[in-house]
Parts: C-alpha cells; structure tokens; sequence
C-alpha cells in the first residue's frame, strides 16, 4: 500500500524523489519504493523525517511498537523541576538562546519573564536574527482568565497580571519577527518552545505557576511527549486573536 503520508510530505515540502535520494544517498528508486509503501530502515526513516520536517511516527505510524514509543518518549525527559521556581535562570537562556528557527511561549500572563530584561533581551536578539517568535498570552477579559484568578485565590488580579505583562514586553512587541496574539482556553499547561525543545509547566488546581512542576522535554525520534505539547501550542496559535494596537 502507498505511503500517502510520505507522497504528501514530499509533495508539501517541494521535495523531488531524486532530491531526497540525494539527500541521502541512496539510489532514487530506493526513495519511489518507500512512497510505494516499502518500510526504510530505522536509520533511514530518522533522516527522511528529519529532513522534511515532519515526525517518524507520522510518516510511519505502524514502524515502531508501543513499547518503543514509550521508551522513545520517556527518553524525551530531560529534567523534572517540582517547581517552576526552581528552574536555574541558566537553564532559560539556554533554552532559548539554542533556538535557531522558532520560539514559542503560551501563557496567561508570563508576568515573571516579561520582567526579565536578560531574557527578553535574548528574545528580541534572536528575533532579530530570524528566528520566529510567537507569544501567546490570555484574553484578560475572557471566562477562563477570571476562572483562573479565582482558582488561585488571586480576586481578579490575573487579568491585571496581564496588562502588566503586555507593558513589560512592549519593547519586543515592537521587535521584527515577533507576533504577539490574544487567547481564551483554560491553559493546562505553559508552555515554552525553542525548535525540538520545550519547557512545559504543568497547571495544579489551587496552586500558583510558579509553584507547579516544570519538564524539560526534547524531541527523540519516535517519541511523542514532546511532539503533543508542540501541537498543543499550534492549536492554540490557531484560536489566537492580533493583540489591538497600543
């Protein structure tokens, strides 16, 4: 049977049948018989994913056992923080100063990073430089940001949070390359992205962000912990709303 997934990524990317076999070094054929539904080796399917851009189990959601895929995913754990508070400002400006393509950052109001100058100067440095920088923070007037507020006991001030914040980062709303936009879903998790690597902070109902735990994740091939937050953002991207200009 074809692999329309693999026919539809080549043809998605612009990517010729020769161009990859180049890519690879494998013999153009080769490359026609896996869209004709032959399975590449496990090297192999690492290096076409890569290349194109998309996951291996994507492309071939049968290769790998459950059981590889756990393994794979747990592999994607770099480090467990109990709470966001602990994460080592080294650890941030390791994170997004290794980015060379995206960052993203989905919160309510990231209030603790937007008083960060260091951190928002590396921001607006590698936005600067073309790497894509999307943010994405809670409509203060929505259901789900007065929902939060009361579950933290916080009396509304998250929606005051959030202005705030859009003050601080008003130097890098400014910055090229970076779109800021408004969203209203109850936020589960923060999360923050940087090319294959995410820092996502778990939500604890009653108890502040700053004192919920954090995972460090980064993508492995084959895994899919990484991959389902990464989605998560761009969904969330897809409901988001330009913020008004100020």
């Amino acid at each position: 049977m074809p692999n329309e997934r693999l026919r539809a990524a080549l043809l998605e990317r612009g990517v010729s049948a020769s161009q990859l076999a180049e890519a690879l070094r494998v013999d153009h054929k080769t490359v026609e018989r896996w869209v004709n539904g032959r399975l590449p080796y496990r090297r192999h399917r690492f290096s076409i994913a890569s290349y194109l851009g998309f996951d291996e189990v994507y492309l071939w959601p049968d290769a790998l056992s459950r059981d590889q895929v756990a393994s794979a995913s747990e592999s994607e754990i770099i480090a467990v923080w109990p709470h966001r508070s602990e994460v080592p400002m080294e650890s941030w400006r390791r994170l997004f100063e290794g980015a060379e393509h995206e960052i993203g950052v989905l919160v309510y109001a990231g209030i603790f990073l937007s008083e960060d100058a260091p951190l928002q100067r590396i921001l607006m440095e590698k936005a600067a430089s073309g790497v894509a920088v999307r943010f994405l923070v809670g409509q203060p007037d929505s259901e789900q940001v007065a929902q939060r507020s009361h579950d933290e006991g916080l009396d509304g001030s998250m929606e005051m949070k959030i202005r705030g914040a859009l003050v601080n980062y008003r130097p890098l709303r400014q910055t090229v390359n970076v779109e800021f936009r408004f969203h209203s879903t109850p936020l589960y998790n923060s999360i923050y992205l940087a090319d294959d690597q995410l820092f996502v902070n778990t939500h604890v109902f009653g108890i502040p962000a700053a004192k919920a735990p954090m995972w460090h994740l980064r993508k492995v091939a084959g895994g899919e912990l990484a991959t389902i937050f990464a989605a998560s953002f761009e969904r969330v991207w897809e409901t988001g709303n330009p913020l008004p200009e100020d």
